[in-house]
């Protein structure tokens, strides 16, 4: 058996990794089968990597230059909000669209989409967690008597132990999704 929890898996079990061989990510792009759906899907991954990082980013800024915390406090709503609501979304659609259509077409590969589900639940509650964080510390930016850096600090902890589960879900995710795509010329 392989290792399933997402804070402990450090990449897919071999067993999962069997397409992946046949179809390396530094191909994907030039194979005949990988169209504006695949590429758009990989985009909205690059998207959440990088709406994280400016989150982690506006907030050491708070922490330790002294960043204005009005301009923090909108940032953290409006990247904070947009990051959370898209994976919550994009989870759902891949869940009830793809995931089924995918495992159906590589039935050797369905425990992967299980994985996948899995690792779904496991995120929506660091979600939770991050979004308690968040919130907390856009109250304490509202309150004088509050530690706002306490805060900030608290939501750093969760937005950087977020980091290492959204990445090792995202790159599973593609490694898993992209070469059966390649492999059955999948349309959805």
């Amino acid at each position: 058996m392989f290792e399933t929890d997402l804070g402990r898996r450090d990449r897919l079990p071999d067993a999962l990794r069997v397409l992946l061989e046949k179809y390396p990510r530094n191909m994907w792009e030039s194979h005949r089968n990988f169209d504006g759906l695949t590429r758009f899907w990989l985009e909205r991954h690059l998207m959440f990597r990088k709406a994280l990082k400016q989150w982690q980013g506006d907030t050491r800024g708070f922490l330790d230059k002294g960043r204005d915390p009005r301009a923090h406090g909108q940032l953290t709503g409006r990247i904070g909000g947009f990051l959370i609501n898209e994976l919550h979304g994009h989870h759902q659609i891949e869940d009830a669209h793809y995931f089924p259509v995918l495992s159906a077409s590589e039935k050797r590969l369905s425990h992967g989409f299980e994985l996948l589900d899995n690792d779904h639940h496991a995120l929506d509650a660091q979600l939770a967690a991050l979004t308690k964080a968040a919130n907390t510390h856009l109250r304490a930016l509202q309150n004088r008597n509050a530690d706002a850096k306490a805060s900030a600090g608290k939501m750093l902890t969760q937005l950087d132990g977020f980091e290492r589960f959204l990445n090792r879900h995202l790159v599973d995710e593609e490694e898993l999704v992209v070469p059966v795509i390649l492999h059955h010329a999948l349309k959805f």
